[in-house]
Order: C-alpha cells, then sequence, then structure tokens
C-alpha cells in the first residue's frame, strides 16, 4: 500500500515551478523567498562569482540531517527533489509532524550556482568541489564546511546525479538511483558511521525495489579524502550519497525527481521515528555494484558503403543552447558491442523499414542526420 506522500506526489507536492534539467538560481530564488518563515532561509556565503548561497533549517528535533543539492552545477534532479519534499514539509500532516518534531533539517537547495549557470559540474574556477573537501580552495566548499562545524549533524545527505551509462550490476537493469555510504579508510572498514548509514540505504533500497525493482545500484566504495563523503564520514557523521540516474526514456528526470522524492522521505521518516543501531550491513552489500554498461543507443550491424558491418555505441552529451539543454549525440564505439546494453536499440539487419547505408568518410556526421531524421532525439 503506497504511503500518503507517496500517493499525492503529482497532484500536492510536486513544484511544478521546476522542471527540465536546467535548473539555475534563477529558478530557485522566488521559491525560495515564498517559503515559510518558520524554515529560516538564511544567505550563509557566496560563490566564486558572487552568487549567493543559502540554506533552509527546518524542524526542531534532536536528530540533525544537512543534505546539500547541485554541488555539480549539471546534476539537477535532487535539487527538484528537494522542493517537492518542501511542499510535503509545509503540509500539516502526521508524517510532518512528527519529522519535525524529531529532525532539524539544514538543506542547501544550491551549492554552486554558478557551476548550475553554465551547465557544468565544476564551479567558475573549473574546480570539482567534490575533490576539495581537504583543501578548501574554493569559497563553496568553505561554506559547506563552515555550515557542517556550525550545525554539527547527526546525518548527512550528498545528492548528485549519474550519467545513462550506469547499470545495476551487469546486466541489462539501468541504474535508476544509486547510493553509497563513502568509507573512512584506504581499508574500507566497516565502521559504526557506515553500518548506520547503510541501515538507511537498506530501508530506502527496500521501498524502491517495489517501484522499481533490481534497478538500484551500490557505489564503489574506494576511499578518497579529497571526495567531501568520505571526508564527513571520517569526521563522523554517517554520510549518505544520493544518485539520481536514468529511468526509461526519461531524459527530463522527471520520473527520476519522482523517485528520489519518495527516498529523501523514506530516509527522514525512518530516522525520525527509529534508533539507527546498524545492523543492515550484509543487505547492504547485496545491492548490486553499479557498472559502466549502458549506451544511449546501440546501432547493430551497421553497413557502410564499403561493405563494413559493426555496431555502433551512441551517448549524448548534454549541450546548453539558449537555456535549453540540448541532447546531441556522439560514437562512443565503433564495434561488435556483444556484452553492452543500450536504452534504445535499432538493428539494421531486422528492421528493414530502417535500412540505410552510410558513408564511412562522414560516420559521425550522417549519424546525427539518421538519428534526427528518424526523430531518436529530441531536438
Amino acid at each position: 500500500m503506497q504511503s500518503s506522500h507517496e500517493s499525492n506526489w503529482r497532484k500536492t507536492y510536486k513544484e511544478a515551478n521546476l522542471f527540465d534539467r536546467y535548473i539555475t538560481l534563477h529558478h530557485i530564488s522566488s521559491l525560495l523567498e515564498k517559503q515559510p518563515k518558520k524554515f529560516n532561509l538564511k544567505q550563509i556565503g557566496t560563490s566564486v562569482l558572487n552568487r549567493p548561497i543559502h540554506s533552509l533549517t527546518i524542524g526542531n528535533g534532536d536528530k540533525k540531517i544537512l543534505m546539500w543539492s547541485q554541488m555539480h552545477g549539471n546534476e539537477s534532479t535532487t535539487t527538484k527533489a528537494i522542493f517537492d519534499v518542501l511542499n510535503f514539509l509545509k503540509e500539516a500532516s502526521t508524517a510532518s509532524e512528527t519529522i519535525l518534531k524529531h529532525c532539524t533539517l539544514c538543506i542547501i537547495p544550491m551549492l554552486n550556482p554558478d557551476g548550475a549557470q553554465a551547465y557544468t559540474r565544476v564551479n567558475a574556477n573549473e574546480i570539482d568541489l567534490n575533490r576539495d573537501a581537504q583543501t578548501l580552495s574554493q569559497p563553496e566548499s568553505v561554506v559547506l564546511k563552515t555550515i557542517y562545524d556550525a550545525f554539527q549533524p547527526d546525518f548527512c545527505f550528498n545528492l548528485h546525479g549519474q550519467r545513462t551509462m550506469y547499470s545495476a550490476g551487469n546486466k541489462d537493469k539501468s541504474s535508476i538511483i544509486s547510493f553509497l555510504t563513502p568509507s573512512e579508510d584506504e581499508e574500507r572498514s566497516v565502521t559504526p558511521n557506515r553500518e548506520k548509514s547503510m541501515e538507511i540505504i537498506v530501508r530506502m533500497n527496500e521501498m524502491l525495489q517495489k517501484r522499481i525493482p533490481n534497478h538500484v545500484g551500490r557505489y564503489d566504495d574506494g576511499f578518497n579524502i579529497n571526495c567531501v563523503g568520505d571526508t564527513f564520514q571520517s569526521l563522523g557523521t554517517p554520510t549518505v550519497l544520493f544518485e539520481a540516474g536514468h529511468f526509461p526514456d526519461d531524459y527530463q528526470r522527471e520520473t527520476t525527481r519522482e523517485l528520489i522524492f519518495y527516498a529523501i522521505m523514506e530516509a527522514i521518516q525512518y530516522i525520525a521515528t527509529t534508533h539507527i543501531k546498524g545492523t543492515a550491513t550484509e543487505a547492504y552489500f547485496q545491492i548490486p555494484e553499479n557498472e559502466k554498461q549502458h549506451y544511449d543507443i546501440i546501432l547493430k550491424n551497421v553497413q557502410t558503403d564499403k561493405n563494413e558491418t559493426f555496431d555502433i555505441g551512441v551517448m549524448y552529451k548534454e549541450v546548453l543552447k539558449n537555456g535549453k539543454i540540448h541532447f546531441e549525440p556522439y560514437i562512443e564505439d565503433k564495434k561488435m558491442l556483444k556484452k553492452s546494453f543500450a536504452h534504445k536499440i535499432i538493428d539494421f539487419q531486422e528492421a528493414t523499414s530502417e535500412k540505410y547505408i552510410f558513408q564511412s568518410f562522414s560516420l559521425e556526421n550522417e549519424l546525427v542526420q539518421y538519428l534526427r531524421k528518424f526523430n531518436k532525439i529530441d531536438n
């Protein structure tokens, strides 16, 4: 049976003013200003280009959760989901009242507003903020660490997005959502902090398996102290990495956004109502590890004018043009792709209506023209 927040998401909690992939400070500023005063909106710093960075502090509970989104500017799905969560928390209900009674949430909706504006992973100084946790060379990194030190969270949610190439294990199941409890040391020791994170992840996975069975993945837990999650975990805070991935035909990540909303709500409610002991280690490691097995498109049995036959693995590059993200295809691999998967497969041997001979000397240009002609891409 669906809980109330699951059954009512689209008509009640989805923030209609946020959609598609391009989400910038301009898109969220008016929404931040409309939040209730009890959500305690503050400007906590500025970016390299002097754009404001905000936080919202919500609730009065002893269990403190710090979460931040768009550390990578081109990973916007979790930002949309955060505003859906805010809509849920604004509504008077037994669930929201329980959360606000037992938890205090500190939410940074957009840590990297410059990267969001440019639709890049890095900030305006071309630094990956998720590799700056030790050096703290960037103003955005300092903002996050300052909030971490002042808030002293009991749990951290590190909210990200992942590319379409990931599969949940070595099978034809895209990794729609992935999780990780980062390591604290080179040995990847299963520490009490990690065990608590694992318990939360297992709880979310159990819920998601009912909606997207076999589409949840687990990231490799190789240790890198320069990453924010590894640093915060090593400082004693159970940390959960969320990765919003690809739902079939959902390149705008609207369905994934809904699933991330469910996952965040499941985690917050579990923390609010449960004494987390860290008893789900085995179940955590049963979640299949992410593998890079998917192409956006595989063109199978392609024939050129020189009677060469091979498969073409196609990926999309996300390109910002006139305030909209366009998905431009490029050739990732050209070989016989016997063990790879794709979100769309076009077999030129089987589909007679798709017969097409490519000129080998201009394969890439013709590929783009073909895909556009047959509406295989959406721009």
